[in-house]
């Protein structure tokens, strides 16, 4: 019913650039809320920045004044811009959104199948 479509990952030398997609597709409902989150090996699963459905956003401290979240209501898209790239930024990088559906609008997380972004130091 939801699909979460991710591309972009890829490896990259440190302070080096990447830019990631997700392109959302849906049956039915209505997307509220689009995010990234990032999980390395070992670590647990933490959100690396959101943006809401008006364009207003949060951001990790991890990634703040390096990473830009921003988003496509028309096409349901969702990128991270992601510059001046770390060795500790390398995870799997995963795409959420919330998604409100049935007459009672209830909602909804669904993830992407994630992409890999590797930083060499």
């Amino acid at each position: 019913q939801v699909q979460l479509v991710e591309s972009g990952g890829g490896l990259v030398q440190a302070g080096g650039s990447l830019r990631l997609s997700c392109a959302a597709s849906l049956s039915s409902g209505s997307i509220n809320s689009m995010g990234w989150y990032r999980q390395a090996p070992g670590k647990q699963r933490e959100l690396v920045a959101e943006i809401t459905t008006g364009g207003s956003t949060n951001y990790a401290d991890s990634v703040k004044g390096r990473f830009t979240i921003s988003r496509d209501n028309a096409k349901n898209t969702v990128y991270l811009q992601m510059n001046s790239l770390k060795p500790e930024d390398t995870a799997v990088y995963y795409c959420n959104a919330e998604v409100s559906l049935g007459s009672w609008s209830r909602k909804y997380n669904y993830w992407g199948q994630g992409t890999q972004v590797t930083v060499s130091s």
